[in-house]
């Protein structure tokens, strides 16, 4: 890369630093925040009574405050910094309507203040992936659609012929996300047709909006880092229609056996089977890009997390699609296994990739570089190794869980005390992810802060 071209790379970084900043620092806030209802969440099951007096403590408080703050906090206000500082890479323009995002920033974590409170008080409308009361909902959708019309802005700035894959990504995200938003908090819904639109807007959440960042940041940093350009076009082209194509039909199939029409389960069944394709083809993509250079992810903390998380996204769809048949739901519907799967997904996947991404990105922004290389690793072992114990306690335990109870002579007791074991493990998992994002936001303040090592201007991986 020649002295013009980093310059240019510069003064992008440096006209997206604010507004990226201020997503980072309040998702890294609203990780500690999600990890400690997590964690405090998931000691209940081992003691059943701890903080039991303290209403705004309890399990059924707690557990829908965890997982908002996570995929509307930590999750989205990280994804979205990095989408903005990505869209103004690969556009080659610097990011528009920055008051726009800094907005929407505030408006975004007044909206998270005020639905978190508001579970946590009990006022919740009850809906999983839909807790948060109207407001709070308006909140934090009008502050995703001031993101969107800065990204939509800088796109259109865009000096650059060629649209790489990333920007496909990004773009549907833009335009899919707000409509699967909006619709799936409408007052309009009642009974069965609410349970419907619950599930197919959870799915979609993860298709529509935190999908679309986790492969555009993946399909960036890999080549990125590598130093080579990704295996294919083409495969990344079939990949991108055949996601398009076939994610939005998904959700009903958590509903098989339940009062709605066998043809929506049976194409929500088939769509998620079909998703075989666009996930292939993201694999194959991503590994032939990576082959011959897994060396590097000893010394390249993004590759590292970036390729956990990318052969992380194989693993929870090629699960989806085996879960979503009949044979399947009939026993692990309602058990601890749809939580593991569920945790694959955001964590393991989205997560990690987001950790890779902000590892690469926050040192350009804030022109400071990370300190203690041995925490980094020390952050992703605790990541990994407390995500893969999670999701195996999880699902094995849920396995299990769906047997007994799928058996009319085993006492509902019994599946409880069958299901502990796995339940400790997950506690315990737990406090090592924990221990992990304490050694992340740590490391994070102290570039902030600047108080590590100053970055050489100039550098890139």
């Amino acid at each position: 890369m020649n002295p013009e071209q980093v310059s240019q790379r510069q003064q992008l970084d440096e006209a997206s630093s604010v507004p990226v900043l201020l997503y980072f620092a309040t998702a890294v806030f609203w990780l500690l925040v999600g990890t400690l209802l997590g964690v405090a969440a998931s000691l209940k099951f081992d003691l059943p009574n701890w903080l039991g007096s303290i209403p705004e403590l309890t399990f059924g408080r707690i557990r829908p405050a965890h997982l908002n703050v996570v995929v509307y906090g930590w999750a989205s206000l990280a994804g979205a910094g990095c989408l903005a500082w990505l869209t103004s890479r690969l556009c080659l323009a610097p990011l528009q309507l920055r008051g726009c995002l800094v907005a929407s920033v505030v408006l975004w974590n007044l909206g998270l203040i005020y639905g978190t409170g508001s579970l946590l008080l009990g006022y919740s409308l009850g809906v999983e992936w839909l807790e948060f009361p109207l407001p709070a909902a308006a909140l934090i959708g009008a502050a995703f659609l001031l993101f969107a019309a800065s990204i939509t802005a800088t796109f259109r700035k865009r000096t650059v012929e060629h649209l790489y894959v990333s920007l496909w990504y990004v773009m549907a995200s833009i335009v899919w996300f707000p409509l699967l938003y909006v619709t799936a908090n409408l007052p309009i819904y009642s009974g069965v047709t609410h349970a419907a639109v619950n599930w197919w807007y959870g799915h979609n959440a993860l298709g529509v909006w935190f999908t679309p960042t986790g492969l555009a940041l993946a399909y960036y940093f890999i080549p990125k880092v590598i130093g080579r350009p990704v295996y294919s076009y083409y495969l990344s082209l079939l990949g991108f229609w055949a996601f398009a194509l076939f994610y939005n039909w998904n959700g009903i199939h958590h509903l098989v056996g339940g009062p709605l029409p066998t043809w929506l389960q049976t194409i929500s069944i088939i769509a998620s089977v079909m998703m075989g394709i666009p996930v292939m083809a993201v694999a194959v993509n991503h590994h032939l890009t990576t082959v011959g250079h897994f060396s590097l992810l000893r010394t390249s903390p993004t590759l590292r997390f970036t390729v956990f998380g990318a052969m992380s996204y194989t693993a929870v769809s090629v699960q989806g699609s085996i879960e979503a048949l009949r044979s399947m739901q009939e026993r692990v519907h309602f058990t601890h296994y749809t939580i593991g799967h569920a945790h694959l997904g955001v964590y393991a996947f989205l997560t990690m990739i987001l950790f890779g991404a902000m590892y690469y990105i926050t040192p350009r922004v804030a022109r400071w570089n990370w300190p203690h290389p041995r925490l980094i690793k020390a952050h992703f072992w605790l990541s990994a190794t407390g995500i893969l114990l999670y999701v195996a306690a999880t699902c094995l335990g849920g396995w299990l869980q769906g047997g007994a109870m799928n058996d009319p002579k085993t006492p509902f007791v019994d599946v409880v005390a069958l299901t502990r074991p796995y339940l400790t493990t997950r506690t315990v998992s737990g406090i090592l992810l924990g221990g992990g994002h304490l050694i992340f936001a740590y490391l994070f303040v102290r570039v902030l802060t600047r108080s590590g090592p100053r970055r050489v201007e100039g550098g890139e991986e």
